[in-house]
């Protein structure tokens, strides 16, 4: 190999290696997330709350929109992402209010 493919190949291994570890720190990030979340749910279920807010979650859009332009994310894919987190939040809320 001449010496820019291998440095490329260096260098490409090494963004893997950051990727890696930055899905491992979302992954719990996002698990430490819900254990909260379930603790939300269990509270509205035992208070007869409704699983859903949707001042809160349209506040949390407003904010996650803010946060991904401060950090140079497409605010849109910032934007689906969390309202996909909240469906699944809604779904687990639903769930203990069922139970």
């Amino acid at each position: 190999m001449t010496d820019a493919v291998t440095r490329a190949a260096t260098l490409l291994a090494e963004h893997r290696d950051s990727i890696d570890r930055l899905d491992a720190i979302l992954v719990y990030t996002l698990g430490e997330r819900f254990k909260h979340t379930q603790a939300v749910g269990r509270l509205k279920a035992e208070h007869d709350l409704p699983p859903s807010d949707p001042a809160r979650e349209a506040q949390q859009i407003a904010r996650l929109e803010d946060l991904a332009n401060q950090a140079d994310l497409d605010p849109d894919f910032a934007k689906k992402f969390l309202a996909f987190i909240i469906q699944e939040v809604i779904q687990h809320h639903e769930k203990h209010k069922k139970t």
